[in-house]
């Protein structure tokens, strides 16, 4: 919590960006934007199936690599875009 009092002949102008500077030091609003939304914890099992899934997905996309089947191309921010060859 953070407490400000403001001081004699404080501009409220003044008063306000020490306050908001406090606020900012002492991690108040980072903290509540943290726990803003609570997110449950992923039991093993959802774990273990999440992982099977994505590795499942990577070996059907390394097939089709393999095949000819898929091209990658990498956009101009490095990220690699999928395309698929349809015959």
């Amino acid at each position: 919590m953070v407490e400000v009092k403001r001081k004699e002949n404080e501009s409220f102008d003044a008063f306000l960006r020490r306050f908001n500077k406090k606020s900012r030091e002492s991690g108040v609003l980072l903290q509540a934007r943290k726990i803003r939304y609570y997110t449950k914890k992923k039991n093993k099992r959802k774990l273990k199936e999440d992982a099977l899934r994505r590795q499942k997905i990577n070996e059907k996309k390394e097939w089709l690599r393999k095949i000819g089947k898929l091209d990658d191309i990498t956009d101009s921010f490095g990220h690699i875009k999928i395309k698929v060859k349809i015959k």
